[in-house]
């Protein structure tokens, strides 16, 4: 981790979006078949909640911002090439 949310050609989900995580976001997201909040040890993945920060897809800030559950971006460390997958 670099502190930016980087990208490269193996993260196919596009986890460019830095954003400060809400609990209404988290619910969202496990509403719609991704669920953020439940620890994935074997993924070391510690489970997210409100106010932590990450980053997240692309597509899936788009589909929040949409259903207006979008959370906080943080642009100064938002990748440039979200603009090619966020409108």
């Amino acid at each position: 981790r670099n502190g930016m949310c980087s990208t490269g050609d193996q993260d196919l989900g596009r986890h460019t979006v830095c954003v400060k995580v809400t609990d209404e976001f988290l619910a969202f997201s496990r509403r719609v078949g991704n669920d953020l909040s439940t620890p994935m040890p074997e993924y070391m993945f510690p489970g997210l909640k409100g106010g932590d920060i990450w980053c997240l897809c692309a597509q899936r800030w788009a589909q929040a911002y949409n259903e207006g559950k979008a959370p906080k971006l943080f642009l100064q460390a938002t990748h440039e090439k979200t603009l090619e997958y966020v409108p």
